[in-house]
């Protein structure tokens, strides 16, 4: 894989932890201002205020350099572009390995409101009531409204054992409740599997640092136990590293194109599959949902492309922007820079991925429907 193509694509869906970006790696450079009249006045600017204010001697510089970057950022309006302050910036690498401090909960953006797309099993948000489709509306008495996906993820996270109040609105209701959580160190593994007779039903929550090496074993396991098939659900996935997705799409492609990136010049390049050491044939059904995005709009993109499986469910989310995080002299940039199209050219980014057989089926019913179409030779 080429460097161009080790580039962390965000996903729209944030892991309350920040454990969110979508690429194969970490471009750890700095920002390189182009050169020119504009940039000269931003330069002027700065000169002046630190040399001209009346006030000169008290001005905090790191603050002041913050507060330019995050001006910038803001006026992008890109909810998935933001400036990471230090703490935020090195809870981000640690997230991309799928382990955080924080309520285990994803979280993502739709119609200008934070949505919880899903607590994790057994996770502290679950235990103190967050329900999938919550909105949050406050994070410790601070609105969100106008905040960006990365603003509200860094104002929820913050160390084990302290508390966070978030006042939210259950799906449904018209009244807002304050719901207090506790923090703890996520570690949840991102895949899961069982069998249901002889079919596999294989679940990845998103695609952290370790999913490619959870699966493996997984498909080894299926192979002894006998499965003839696979069901594939990825609903409520959010995303997260690139890399972990063109290698578990690997698995189940044995060649072919992935990904195509498409930069902010037009330019394209097109990511192949990997060599894996267990892979699959198994005739597969993939599940998707309004929720499942970024990575997991890759993967079911691909396998719809290359008439590996067939994708059953609703139309996904529709993030296909591509994010890279710079490092600034110890916080972070974390900046669209591209976007991305399923192998056959399909752009996803407010498109999303449309089933192959579209189903309003949820829950368990949605399983059940995918296991008799398998068994009925689909």
């Amino acid at each position: 894989m080429t460097q161009r193509a080790k580039i962390i694509i965000a996903t729209l869906a944030f892991l309350i932890g920040l454990s969110v970006s979508f690429g194969a790696g970490f471009a750890l450079g700095t920002l390189s201002p182009a050169a020119g009249d504009d940039f000269g006045t931003v330069a002027r600017a700065w000169d002046l205020l630190v040399n001209e204010y009346v006030e000169k001697d008290g001005l905090d510089t790191a603050a002041l350099a913050e507060a330019a970057v995050n001006g910038m950022v803001d006026y992008l309006g890109d909810p998935y572009s933001a400036f990471l302050d230090p703490e935020a910036y090195e809870q981000t690498l640690a997230s991309f390995e799928g382990r955080y401090e924080g309520i285990g909960a994803e979280v993502g953006l739709r119609d200008g409101e934070i949505n919880i797309i899903t607590p994790f099993d057994g996770s502290p948000a679950e235990r103190a009531g967050i329900r999938a489709g919550d909105v949050i509306l406050e994070v410790d008495g601070r609105s969100t409204q106008g905040l960006s996906l990365v603003e509200v993820v860094a104002f929820v996270r913050g160390p084990e054992g302290s508390s966070v109040s978030l006042l939210v609105r259950h799906p449904g209701d018209t009244e807002a409740v304050e719901i207090i959580v506790i923090r703890e160190e996520i570690t949840q593994p991102s895949v899961h599997f069982e069998m249901r007779g002889d079919i596999a039903l294989i679940r990845l929550s998103r695609f952290t640092g370790q999913t490619n090496e959870e699966l493996g074993p997984v498909l080894e396991s299926i192979r002894q136990q006998g499965a003839v098939a696979i069901i594939l659900d990825l609903r409520g996935n959010p995303g997260g590293l690139l890399s972990t997705v063109v290698d578990v799409t690997s698995r189940f492609l044995s060649q072919g194109v992935v990904i195509t990136v498409v930069d902010n010049e037009g330019g394209r390049e097109t990511i192949e599959v990997t060599n894996q050491d267990i892979t699959t044939a198994l005739p597969m059904v993939v599940l998707v949902d309004g929720n499942s995005a970024s990575g997991s709009e890759v993967l079911a993109g691909a396998l719809a492309d290359h008439g590996r499986a067939t994708v059953a469910g609703v139309t996904t989310f529709g993030k296909g922007s591509v994010n890279n995080l710079f490092q600034l002299n110890g916080s972070g940039l974390y900046l669209t820079i591209a976007r991305w199209l399923t192998p056959n050219g399909n752009l996803i980014e407010g498109q999303g991925v449309t089933p192959d057989v579209p189903l309003e089926l949820t829950g368990e019913a949605l399983v059940e429907w995918a296991i008799d179409y398998l068994k009925d030779g689909g």
